[in-house]
């Protein structure tokens, strides 16, 4: 006991030590994620208008309108409730909708707030009903009531919150309440990136890593990233490991290829999960129609992944159709996998 106190006594002298520690020449932790629009990349009629919605509610001192960012997984929603924080210069209080179970734990966090301050809450379509009904007044009159009692003795009383801005993220906003969609004042959805624009978040990536890259290497690993930030960043750190290890430290158009063959990830982004998605419609299922329930069943995966993560990049690419009747394999995705295409697909 009585080493565990020096122990601790010492901790606390070398925290408030002036003289300089090992630990404080230890480098941060690197983000890249942008922290202004201006250095924000693509999404250029949702960039414009936030820009324009900061500056009005900036010169009227009023928070920043609700936001509500719908899209797929990895396309900026997070960045964006970041920079809207350091644009207003408020504090950002991050949550999702599964942490969120009883409505004590949203009001503990509302009730936290500051003025200007902002709440991110990711998958914000996952919110229990029970709390969503907190959030309502909150949204509209920044206000609170609680219910104290019950029966004949049960009170309620309203609690006032400092004015703040609450930013929404959902992969499916179909799922989101009417009353709470409604109540967003800027709803956007965000769309897969340019080749273009991924080249620019690549090479500015790239100088933060400090990692050489040339403009093959940087167009190579644009039209593998299936149009998303997130996993252009990610597959650039994969790559650098590939060139610092296995050539000559420098992104080249071959050694993307060479490192992204390891990966498993094709020449247009597809990844292992998204072969099968597509061999098991085109095999199993002799090319659709198909339900997801059935593809999810026979490929051992949750149907939630198929519908959030595979199939929106393979809508994109209109390798899969939706139909009425489900999912159905195109003649695209029957080149790109070497597949013959037998009789008309559509009849």
């Amino acid at each position: 006991m009585k080493r565990k106190v020096e122990k601790a006594s010492a901790n606390v002298q070398g925290l408030a030590s002036p003289a300089r520690l090992p630990q404080d020449t230890k480098p941060e932790l690197l983000s890249l994620r942008p922290r202004r629009l201006l250095e924000y990349v693509g999404q250029e009629e949702i960039v414009e208008a936030l820009k324009i919605a900061i500056q009005a509610a900036q010169e009227r001192g009023e928070p920043v309108d609700h936001v509500l960012l719908h899209g797929p997984p990895g396309l900026g929603k997070t960045t964006l409730a970041y920079i809207i924080a350091n644009e207003t210069s408020g504090e950002l209080t991050v949550s999702s909708g599964p942490a969120l179970e009883k409505g004590g734990d949203l009001l503990g966090i509302l009730t936290h707030l500051e003025d200007g301050d902002v709440l991110f809450i990711d998958e914000i379509h996952r919110i229990p009903k029970a709390v969503e009904e907190f959030l309502y007044p909150a949204m509209e009159e920044f206000a609170v009531d609680f219910v104290f009692d019950k029966g004949i003795h049960a009170r309620s009383h309203r609690y006032r919150l400092n004015r703040f801005t609450l930013v929404g993220a959902t992969t499916r906003v179909g799922l989101l309440s009417p009353p709470l969609r409604d109540r967003f004042g800027i709803f956007r959805s965000l769309d897969f990136y340019s080749p273009k624009d991924l080249v620019a978040i690549i090479n500015r990536s790239a100088q933060i890593l400090e990692v050489p890259i040339d403009e093959g290497g940087a167009a190579e690993l644009a039209m593998r990233s299936r149009g998303t930030p997130r996993i252009a960043n990610r597959l650039l750190k994969r790559v650098r490991d590939y060139t610092q290890v296995r050539a000559d430290g420098v992104i080249t158009r071959e050694t993307v290829a060479a490192a992204l063959e390891l990966e498993g990830v094709d020449g247009a982004g597809l990844t292992g999960l998204d072969r099968r998605y597509l061999k098991t419609i085109i095999e199993f299922y002799k090319g659709g129609p198909v339900g997801i329930e059935a593809l999810a069943a026979t490929l051992q995966e949750e149907a939630d992944t198929l519908v959030d993560v595979v199939e929106p990049f393979l809508l994109k690419l209109g390798m899969i159709i939706r139909t009425p009747s489900g999912r159905k394999a195109s003649e695209k995705a029957y080149q790109h996998l070497g597949f013959r295409v037998q009789g008309p697909l559509f009849s």
